[in-house]
């Protein structure tokens, strides 16, 4: 199983031979505008992908289908609609179906709980991207276990430490998490995506798992990046089986 970070929450993982594509935002540096419930008015997503045009075109090609957590525009953005074939096969939550597919996709799928592609079981997990009146402004969103005979990995989604999280840890025990984190937040609430604390809690939870924190540095509202998260775990002294990795790098291989 190898898994690579492509920038904040968009992933390119191959398991059993399947490669999958998470949560795309392909636009250019600045291309979706500042965000809202927020006064900072910087431009996102504040950086470029980590490659070039033709490395894109080789991975979209090499795409054996799209796996989406929900459609804020930090992970399915109008450059990865424009850019992705209209007969890419896409898994999503049931509530995104009809609008995935109003962009002119045609082979949508909802993951109501588990669906299998191939030797990969695609068991859909819950979160909170929030809680409150800000966690109900950020919608329903979901996580992802991809699992062979041999293999798992867990995709968190924008989540923050809560039940759904322990109750997947729980019922699916995975060896790799990609945990999106940054703590982000906005002029409402408490934060949306996972904060140090929260990873740091995940990974006394789940033991020997290892996880990769990205949804970092890319998008404006998360208040921690890579620098403060590798300071806040090494103080903490949960390094071990944590890795806080740069747009491109390989995070498991």
């Amino acid at each position: 199983m190898k898994a690579r970070l492509i920038r904040n929450a968009t992933l390119w993982i191959e398991i059993k031979g399947i490669k999958v594509l998470v949560d795309p935002m392909l636009g250019q540096k600045g291309s979706l505008g500042p965000f809202p419930w927020t006064e900072d008015n910087r431009a996102n997503p504040l950086s470029d992908l980590p490659f070039d045009s033709e490395e894109l075109s080789k991975i979209i090609q090499n795409t054996d289908f799209v796996l989406l957590t929900h459609l804020h525009p930090d992970h399915w953005d109008e450059a990865a609609q424009k850019l992705l074939p209209k007969d890419m096969l896409i898994y999503c939550q049931p509530m995104d179906e009809e609008l995935v597919r109003t962009s002119g996709f045609t082979r949508v799928i909802p993951v109501t709980n588990e669906i299998t592609y191939k030797d990969v079981s695609i068991i859909r997990t819950g979160g909170k991207h929030g809680v409150g009146k800000i966690g109900e402004l950020m919608g329903e969103v979901s996580g992802y276990i991809l699992k062979t005979k041999n293999e798992s990995i867990y995709i968190t989604g924008d989540t923050i430490w809560c039940e759904d999280v322990s109750n997947a840890l729980n019922t699916h025990n995975p060896e790799y998490i990609i945990a999106n984190g940054g703590g982000a937040r906005f002029n409402i609430g408490e934060h949306v995506t996972m904060n140090g604390e929260d990873i740091k809690t995940m990974s006394a939870y789940t033991g020997s798992a290892y996880i990769a924190v990205v949804h970092l540095d890319a998008v404006s509202p998360a208040r921690e990046d890579r620098k403060y998260l590798k300071k806040f775990f090494s103080l903490h002294e949960v390094t071990q089986n944590i890795i806080v990795p740069d747009d491109g790098a390989v995070i498991f291989n």
